[in-house]
């Protein structure tokens, strides 16, 4: 058993080592849109964040469909603009999105400009 694993080449297991799905990027993706929803105390780190990251595209798509906005839209509209805050709203209250990454994603200028235009809309 020693002398057949001795002779096994190290760059064999890389893939496997380096992530947790083995497999085209398109069955990754499709295993993440189904792993959302289920992932639990028993998931490390990396599951969580892959999952939640897809969670919130998933939800930015969505949210730019019903505005019928492509993604040119984001740099081009204002930064306090009420279909960004809608978005952000959403992405803040169902997603793990941090407030800072949120901010750059939706192109609405510094976490802390974002976070007033919330806490505003909230407030009234």
């Amino acid at each position: 058993m020693e002398r057949r694993r001795s002779q096994e080449q190290e760059s064999d297991y890389h893939a496997i080592r380096r992530g947790w799905c083995l497999g085209s990027e398109e069955f990754r993706k499709e295993l993440l849109a189904w792993a959302v929803e289920r992932v639990g105390a028993n998931h490390y780190g990396a599951e969580r964040q892959a999952t939640g990251v897809q969670k919130a595209e998933r939800i930015t798509a969505e949210e730019l469909k019903g505005l019928r906005w492509s993604e040119a839209d984001l740099q081009q509209r204002r930064k306090g603009d009420k279909g960004k805050v809608t978005m952000a709203r959403r992405l803040r209250q169902e997603t793990t999105m941090s407030l800072k990454r949120i901010a750059q994603r939706l192109q609405m200028g510094s976490w802390t400009y974002m976070s007033n235009l919330l806490n505003e809309k909230t407030n009234h």
